[in-house]
């Protein structure tokens, strides 16, 4: 679509035509292409919030062992914790996200890797690696992508095969017996068939001693084994097919809980933390292992002016975790307990056994002229075998069904040559069935949600839009406490309504990109997450309303040739908004309540922000580099995030909120210029701060905190 330029006079033009017409000719930014709307699209050309990942940005995050949860406050608005270590990521986008714990919850924040949904939450986990580029769609996402993307969606894309012989291999060495290795290779292997296959070896030895019974380096430590491949398949020039496989095997650590490492009053750590020392009785020191297998097809057919495309995948995901869920040793009951009160043992098992298959038709224009289209049919279905084990109750199995079927459209028109009108609708029907010993439960519900776009483009190198999004999250059964005799809760469908308003630009012919949006949104029987408290229960809730604003703004600047940086800054507002929903407060009366209570002891939680939604996200890379010679180069990248106030649960208490929180990293290396060969000295979380990701309230004053700071070595080389 070809762009009209809009002649507009203003002082922030103006300096940029003047710094234009006196710098040199430098180097521009590469143009960034997106899928977000499930086909590629310049990021100037999409009417929607869009943040990406690639290159050194994201690789350096997973230099010294971390997971997916790498990527919190790497994009404005995102922000990333678990509870169960490198599974079960909890997912959050301005805000919105579930702070369950359990390997049934559901989350308003989609996982896409490789164009198939990742519904549950040990399929969110699949580590990351040979990753072409990483895409935030912050904003419901109700028409392409359907139910339980009322925050957003965070999608990756692997590298495909190639015609070209190339190849991969990088090797991070590092403390505290950290070990990467990354590898790939691919080509074409006949006239019609190309493939690519790609490995992952993670390792870390443990370091955490067990003070209580002696051991030393009994915990922290894990090994994390992946392969994916493809295989593409284009006979001719209207067809291709590409089959995908993917397979995880981790052993390692569950998350490392600490009791009472917070003094009554106070969210800073006390002297009952420890870094490398923990005192537990039971857990067996906290083992974890899953496996994860998975596969998936994409057919691409064109026929002229439309093509059909076909999408079917398979996963299967099995695993437990066992932990030493009080942090301590010992109990009141008993002759001796620490550190601080514990009130009683409690170590737990959970596994999940997870099986899910999908299927997406979709008919799509190729026409390219003023009205692009597309139309489809989406199949989910999904089973969920969930064992838990508790400190004194037998196990229990509940299993959790759930298939969802949908119909979407999504067009945009071109009204002018500059004013573009895009829209969709999608209608769902989705079905969850429960069963467990001496319980069944089922719900239901169908839904028409959709978005609406105007977008204006001012000139070849800036958009302006305004869009308003609908989404629902599908209704859930949560089941965890029917371990403990209670009957499983149910939370109704929750909808949302958000209003967008975006900017996105480039300046100073191609060397500066910037993405603005800003943000309100209202959440109608928003479903929330009671976790622990007295009852050590978990129960869904629905408050009336939520609502959110805020906004956010991402900077890509290449200053010369050898220095860049990025800027991304997030602000999100948010607010219960229902004047009758209590919940349960913290256990033992270890915590400083900070909101009323009524007669039974609940907390009036109307008012205070969502659970674990950080008002502010910043995030900072600098990239500078020096020429050494024709063919090589000296370089420094540094990349910074932070995390403002955060509230960790629903209820406010004095001990269970952080704020301040921050992490940087560090590179330094010589490579040669076109990246076939580099050496670098790298360092993560280089501050060695010590930021609580989460805490546990039934039983004391527990907490879970980062990574440490870890130095090494990085080799890479490509060909």
């Amino acid at each position: 679509m070809k762009r009209i330029t809009v002649p507009r006079l203003t002082l922030a033009t103006a300096l940029v035509a003047a710094t234009t017409a006196t710098a040199p000719a430098l180097a521009q930014l590469e143009e960034i292409i997106v899928t977000a709307q499930k086909r590629e699209q310049s990021l100037l050309d999409v009417p929607l919030s869009v943040a990406t990942l690639s290159g050194e940005r994201f690789s350096a995050l997973f230099e010294g062992g971390a997971d997916i949860r790498g990527l919190s406050a790497r994009v404005p608005g995102l922000y990333v914790e678990s509870s169960n270590g490198r599974v079960a990521p909890r997912f959050y986008i301005r805000g919105l996200g579930n702070i369950d714990f359990d390997l049934a919850a559901s989350q308003p924040v989609s996982i896409i890797m490789d164009e198939v949904v990742k519904e549950n939450v040990v399929l969110k986990s699949f580590p990351l690696f040979d990753v072409e580029q990483v895409e935030v769609l912050r904003g419901p996402q109700g028409s392409l992508f359907g139910r339980n993307t009322t925050a957003g969606i965070v999608k990756f894309d692997s590298r495909k095969p190639t015609r070209e012989l190339e190849g991969r291999a990088k090797v991070d060495i590092g403390e505290l017996d950290t070990l990467n290795f990354e590898g790939a290779v691919g080509g074409g292997l006949t006239d019609t068939v190309a493939g690519r296959i790609a490995v992952l070896y993670q390792s870390r030895g443990d370091w955490i001693d067990n003070a209580f019974s002696g051991e030393n380096n009994a915990l922290g430590g894990f090994t994390e084994k992946a392969v994916k491949g493809f295989l593409l398949f284009e006979p001719n020039d209207r067809m291709s097919a590409l089959l995908g496989a993917h397979h995880r095997d981790l052993d390692g650590t569950a998350a490392v809980f600490r009791a009472n490492i917070f003094n009554t009053g106070s969210n800073k750590l006390n002297d009952n933390y420890i870094r490398d020392t923990v005192f537990f009785d039971e857990g067996d020191n906290n083992p974890q292992k899953y496996r994860n297998t998975g596969v998936n097809l994409k057919v691409e057919y064109d026929v002229d002016s439309v093509t059909l495309t076909s999408i079917t995948a398979g996963e299967d995901a099995r695993g437990r975790s066992l932990g030493d869920i009080d942090g301590g040793f010992g109990a009141a009951f008993l002759p001796f307990m620490g550190p601080g009160f514990i009130p009683f043992p409690s170590q737990t098992q959970d596994s999940a056994d997870v099986q899910q298959f999908t299927q997406e038709f979709r008919l799509s224009s190729n026409s390219g002229a003023r009205l692009n289209w597309q139309a489809g049919l989406f199949y989910f279905d999904s089973d969920l075998d969930v064992e838990t084990s508790p400190f004194f109750v037998p196990p229990t199995t509940v299993t959790h069904e759930n298939t969802s079927v949908a119909v979407f459209g999504q067009a945009d028109y071109a009204l002018t040559e500059a004013w573009t009108l895009t829209a969709g609708l999608r209608w769902t029907d989705d079905e969850k069935d429960f069963f467990a010993p001496g319980f069944q439960e089922s719900v239901s519900d169908d839904q028409v949600s959709g978005d609406l776009a105007l977008s204006f483009a001012a000139s070849d190198t800036s958009l302006y839009w305004a869009r308003v999004g609908t989404g629902f999250r599908a209704p859930t059964i949560q089941g965890r406490d029917v371990a403990f005799g209670a009957a499983p809760s149910i939370a109704d469908s929750e909808t949302i309504t958000s209003f967008e308003l975006g900017y996105k630009a480039e300046f100073l012919e191609g060397r500066m990109r910037l993405n603005a949006a800003l943000f309100y949104y209202e959440v109608d029987d928003i479903q929330f997450t009671a976790v622990g408290g007295v009852d050590n229960s978990i129960q869904l809730v629905n408050a009336e309303q939520g609502n959110g604003q805020g906004g956010e703004l991402d900077i890509e600047w290449a200053i010369t040739d050898n220095f860049a940086v990025t800027v991304g800054a997030g602000y999100a507002d948010t607010e219960i908004e229902d004047r009758s929903l209590r919940v349960g407060p913290c256990g033992s009366g270890a915590c400083t309540i900070r909101n009323p209570v009524d007669g039974d002891g609940l907390v009036f939680v109307d008012g205070n922000p969502f659970p674990q939604a950080p008002e502010t996200t910043f995030n900072f890379t600098a990239s500078w580099t020096v020429p050494v010679g024709r063919e090589s180069e000296l370089f420094a990248f540094t990349d910074w995030s932070y995390q403002g106030d955060t509230q960790l649960l629903l209820y406010d208490a004095a001990e269970f909120v952080t704020d301040g929180q921050f992490e940087g990293g560090l590179r330094l290396g010589w490579r040669l210029r076109d990246g076939s060969h580099e050496v670098a000295l790298f360092g993560r979380n280089i501050t060695d701060e010590e930021n609580v990701q989460g805490a546990i309230d039934f039983n004391n004053l527990t907490g879970f905190t980062n990574e440490p700071r870890v130095w090494g070595l990085s080799l890479s080389s490509t060909f």
